[in-house]
Protein backbone atom coordinates (compact mmCIF):
# COMPACT_ATOMS: atom_id res chain seq x y z
CA UNK A 1 0.00 0.00 0.00
CA UNK A 2 1.03 3.09 -0.92
CA UNK A 3 -0.28 5.73 1.62
CA UNK A 4 0.05 5.55 5.27
CA UNK A 5 -3.77 6.35 6.23
CA UNK A 6 -5.76 3.58 4.39
CA UNK A 7 -6.59 1.73 1.00
CA UNK A 8 -7.57 3.80 -1.92
CA UNK A 9 -11.42 2.33 -1.18
CA UNK A 10 -11.17 3.61 2.16
CA UNK A 11 -9.03 5.97 4.06
CA UNK A 12 -9.94 4.60 7.60
CA UNK A 13 -12.42 7.59 8.81
CA UNK A 14 -15.43 6.05 8.70
CA UNK A 15 -17.95 8.79 9.33
CA UNK A 16 -15.78 11.45 9.35
CA UNK A 17 -17.50 14.95 8.96
CA UNK A 18 -16.94 18.64 8.49
CA UNK A 19 -15.22 21.02 6.30
CA UNK A 20 -14.04 19.37 2.94
CA UNK A 21 -11.46 22.12 3.42
CA UNK A 22 -10.12 20.19 6.46
CA UNK A 23 -9.98 16.75 4.67
CA UNK A 24 -6.36 15.97 3.47
CA UNK A 25 -6.46 14.90 -0.07
CA UNK A 26 -4.41 11.25 0.07
CA UNK A 27 -5.01 9.58 -3.22
CA UNK A 28 -7.84 11.83 -4.81
CA UNK A 29 -9.04 15.50 -4.39
CA UNK A 30 -11.89 15.12 -2.11
CA UNK A 31 -12.99 18.91 -3.59
CA UNK A 32 -13.77 17.56 -6.77
CA UNK A 33 -17.21 15.59 -7.85
CA UNK A 34 -15.33 14.91 -11.60
CA UNK A 35 -12.89 16.34 -13.57
CA UNK A 36 -14.32 16.47 -17.31
CA UNK A 37 -10.85 17.79 -18.83
CA UNK A 38 -8.72 14.73 -17.14
CA UNK A 39 -11.26 11.84 -18.65
CA UNK A 40 -11.05 13.87 -21.72
CA UNK A 41 -7.50 13.29 -21.87
CA UNK A 42 -7.43 9.53 -20.68
CA UNK A 43 -10.01 8.65 -23.65
CA UNK A 44 -7.83 10.85 -26.55
CA UNK A 45 -5.26 8.37 -25.87
CA UNK A 46 -6.63 4.54 -25.11
CA UNK A 47 -3.28 2.64 -26.62
CA UNK A 48 -1.60 4.67 -24.08
CA UNK A 49 -3.48 4.43 -20.86
CA UNK A 50 -5.16 0.94 -21.70
CA UNK A 51 -2.56 -1.04 -23.48
CA UNK A 52 -3.14 -4.51 -24.59
CA UNK A 53 -6.92 -3.50 -24.27
CA UNK A 54 -9.34 -4.63 -21.10
CA UNK A 55 -7.02 -6.61 -19.38
CA UNK A 56 -5.09 -3.42 -17.96
CA UNK A 57 -8.49 -2.53 -17.08
CA UNK A 58 -8.86 -5.37 -15.06
CA UNK A 59 -5.75 -4.79 -13.18
CA UNK A 60 -6.41 -1.37 -12.56
CA UNK A 61 -9.25 -2.44 -10.60
CA UNK A 62 -7.47 -5.11 -8.87
CA UNK A 63 -4.71 -3.34 -7.97
CA UNK A 64 -6.97 -1.07 -5.54
CA UNK A 65 -8.18 -4.71 -3.76
CA UNK A 66 -4.72 -5.53 -3.40
CA UNK A 67 -3.84 -1.95 -1.27
CA UNK A 68 -7.29 -3.10 0.59
CA UNK A 69 -5.71 -6.14 1.65
CA UNK A 70 -2.70 -5.14 2.78
CA UNK A 71 -4.17 -2.22 4.82
CA UNK A 72 -5.09 -5.57 6.95
CA UNK A 73 -4.98 -9.18 7.09
CA UNK A 74 -5.51 -10.38 3.70
CA UNK A 75 -8.73 -10.07 1.55
CA UNK A 76 -10.48 -11.95 -1.25
CA UNK A 77 -11.10 -10.83 -4.81
CA UNK A 78 -13.61 -12.49 -7.70
CA UNK A 79 -13.30 -11.24 -10.99
CA UNK A 80 -15.96 -12.21 -12.94
CA UNK A 81 -15.90 -11.97 -17.49
CA UNK A 82 -19.45 -11.73 -18.46
CA UNK A 83 -21.15 -12.79 -21.57
CA UNK A 84 -22.19 -8.99 -22.38
CA UNK A 85 -18.26 -8.25 -22.72
CA UNK A 86 -18.69 -6.36 -19.34
CA UNK A 87 -15.97 -7.47 -16.50
CA UNK A 88 -16.70 -7.09 -12.78
CA UNK A 89 -14.85 -7.00 -9.75
CA UNK A 90 -15.59 -7.94 -6.27
CA UNK A 91 -13.60 -7.29 -3.17
CA UNK A 92 -14.61 -8.09 0.51
CA UNK A 93 -12.78 -4.92 1.89
CA UNK A 94 -14.37 -1.79 4.03
CA UNK A 95 -15.55 0.27 0.99
CA UNK A 96 -15.07 3.47 -0.31
CA UNK A 97 -14.74 6.11 1.74
CA UNK A 98 -18.07 8.01 2.10
CA UNK A 99 -18.26 10.62 4.40
CA UNK A 100 -20.77 13.78 5.51
CA UNK A 101 -19.78 17.77 4.93
CA UNK A 102 -20.24 20.81 6.80
CA UNK A 103 -24.03 20.94 5.30
CA UNK A 104 -25.14 17.31 5.93
CA UNK A 105 -24.15 15.99 2.39
CA UNK A 106 -22.96 12.37 1.97
CA UNK A 107 -19.70 12.76 0.05
CA UNK A 108 -18.04 9.77 -1.66
CA UNK A 109 -14.37 9.75 -2.42
CA UNK A 110 -14.10 10.89 -6.09
CA UNK A 111 -12.07 7.97 -7.51
CA UNK A 112 -14.09 7.25 -10.76
CA UNK A 113 -14.17 10.73 -12.16
CA UNK A 114 -10.61 11.96 -10.50
CA UNK A 115 -7.15 11.25 -11.34
CA UNK A 116 -5.56 9.33 -8.42
CA UNK A 117 -3.34 11.80 -7.20
CA UNK A 118 -0.10 9.18 -6.51
CA UNK A 119 -0.16 7.83 -9.80
CA UNK A 120 -1.68 9.63 -12.52
CA UNK A 121 1.14 11.77 -13.10
CA UNK A 122 3.90 10.36 -11.52
CA UNK A 123 7.47 9.14 -13.82
CA UNK A 124 7.66 6.49 -11.01
CA UNK A 125 4.53 5.33 -10.68
CA UNK A 126 4.38 1.30 -9.85
CA UNK A 127 3.75 -1.49 -13.04
CA UNK A 128 1.09 -3.53 -13.06
CA UNK A 129 1.72 -6.90 -13.45
CA UNK A 130 1.50 -6.19 -17.17
CA UNK A 131 4.23 -4.26 -16.72
CA UNK A 132 2.88 -1.27 -17.72
CA UNK A 133 2.73 1.81 -15.27
CA UNK A 134 -0.76 2.00 -12.84
CA UNK A 135 -2.80 5.18 -13.68
CA UNK A 136 -5.81 4.57 -11.09
CA UNK A 137 -9.60 3.46 -11.43
CA UNK A 138 -10.61 7.05 -13.66
CA UNK A 139 -8.58 4.88 -16.62
CA UNK A 140 -11.11 2.33 -15.95
CA UNK A 141 -14.24 4.34 -15.64
CA UNK A 142 -13.02 6.82 -18.69
CA UNK A 143 -12.58 4.21 -21.33
CA UNK A 144 -15.51 2.00 -20.59
CA UNK A 145 -19.07 2.61 -22.20
CA UNK A 146 -20.37 2.14 -18.84
CA UNK A 147 -19.67 1.71 -15.09
CA UNK A 148 -21.54 0.81 -12.05
CA UNK A 149 -19.86 1.27 -8.62
CA UNK A 150 -21.62 -0.17 -5.61
CA UNK A 151 -19.67 0.15 -2.82
CA UNK A 152 -21.52 -1.33 1.24
CA UNK A 153 -19.46 -0.44 4.48
CA UNK A 154 -21.18 -0.51 7.87
CA UNK A 155 -22.31 2.63 7.94
CA UNK A 156 -24.47 2.33 4.95
CA UNK A 157 -24.31 1.29 1.34
CA UNK A 158 -24.75 2.60 -2.36
CA UNK A 159 -24.78 1.93 -6.40
CA UNK A 160 -23.67 4.76 -8.80
CA UNK A 161 -23.59 4.48 -12.71
CA UNK A 162 -20.86 6.07 -15.03
CA UNK A 163 -20.58 6.13 -18.29
CA UNK A 164 -17.51 7.31 -19.86
CA UNK A 165 -16.34 8.42 -16.31
CA UNK A 166 -19.08 10.73 -16.25
CA UNK A 167 -21.53 9.82 -13.52
CA UNK A 168 -25.25 9.65 -15.12
CA UNK A 169 -27.11 8.68 -11.54
CA UNK A 170 -26.69 10.05 -8.12
CA UNK A 171 -25.48 7.67 -5.24
CA UNK A 172 -28.84 4.89 -5.01
CA UNK A 173 -29.21 3.73 -1.31
CA UNK A 174 -29.03 -0.04 -0.88
CA UNK A 175 -30.10 -2.22 1.69
CA UNK A 176 -27.56 -3.14 4.15
CA UNK A 177 -26.60 -6.62 4.04
CA UNK A 178 -24.20 -6.91 6.55
CA UNK A 179 -20.84 -7.46 4.09
CA UNK A 180 -18.52 -4.68 3.01
CA UNK A 181 -16.57 -3.93 -0.14
CA UNK A 182 -16.78 -2.73 -3.55
CA UNK A 183 -18.01 -4.41 -6.35
CA UNK A 184 -17.09 -2.84 -9.76
CA UNK A 185 -18.60 -3.69 -13.28
CA UNK A 186 -17.23 -1.87 -16.43
CA UNK A 187 -18.42 -2.36 -20.65
CA UNK A 188 -14.83 -1.41 -22.43
CA UNK A 189 -15.76 0.52 -25.08
CA UNK A 190 -15.70 -0.95 -28.32
CA UNK A 191 -12.48 -0.13 -29.70
CA UNK A 192 -11.30 -1.45 -26.82
CA UNK A 193 -13.36 -4.89 -26.99
CA UNK A 194 -11.67 -5.61 -30.46
CA UNK A 195 -8.74 -6.91 -28.51
CA UNK A 196 -10.64 -9.46 -26.82
CA UNK A 197 -11.45 -9.95 -22.64
CA UNK A 198 -8.21 -11.44 -21.44
CA UNK A 199 -7.73 -15.21 -21.10
CA UNK A 200 -7.99 -16.54 -17.67
CA UNK A 201 -4.68 -17.98 -17.69
CA UNK A 202 -3.35 -14.68 -18.32
CA UNK A 203 -5.29 -13.26 -15.12
CA UNK A 204 -3.98 -16.04 -12.94
CA UNK A 205 -0.71 -15.68 -14.00
CA UNK A 206 -1.08 -11.98 -13.45
CA UNK A 207 -3.06 -11.65 -9.95
CA UNK A 208 -0.72 -14.63 -8.34
CA UNK A 209 1.59 -11.80 -8.06
CA UNK A 210 -0.78 -10.09 -5.53
CA UNK A 211 0.52 -10.88 -2.17
CA UNK A 212 -2.52 -11.32 0.53
CA UNK A 213 -4.79 -10.90 -2.27
CA UNK A 214 -6.69 -14.31 -2.82
CA UNK A 215 -8.97 -14.17 -6.20
CA UNK A 216 -10.95 -16.20 -7.62
CA UNK A 217 -12.07 -16.21 -11.59
CA UNK A 218 -14.77 -17.28 -13.36
CA UNK A 219 -14.99 -17.35 -16.89
CA UNK A 220 -18.90 -17.05 -17.99
CA UNK A 221 -18.38 -16.25 -21.77
CA UNK A 222 -19.23 -19.79 -23.26
CA UNK A 223 -22.30 -21.20 -22.17
CA UNK A 224 -23.00 -19.12 -19.18
CA UNK A 225 -21.78 -21.35 -16.37
CA UNK A 226 -18.58 -20.73 -14.71
CA UNK A 227 -15.22 -22.38 -15.68
CA UNK A 228 -13.14 -20.97 -12.44
CA UNK A 229 -9.72 -20.65 -11.42
CA UNK A 230 -8.84 -19.84 -8.26
CA UNK A 231 -5.33 -18.27 -7.39
CA UNK A 232 -3.25 -16.81 -4.93
CA UNK A 233 -4.37 -19.43 -2.15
Amino acid sequence: MDESDGSDWSDGLDGAVGSRDSWVNTTHDWARVSDLHHLAQIRRAPAEFAPGGPGHLVLEVVAYAADEASSGAGGRCAITLHRDGSVSVADDGRGTDTRVDERGRIVKKPVMATKDLRFFDSPDAESLPDGHPRRGMSVVAALSEWLIHTNRRLDGAWTQRYEHGVPVTDPEPLQADGTTGTLIRFLPDRALRSHGLPAVDDLRRWTSRRSGLRVRIDDLRESGSASTGRVAE
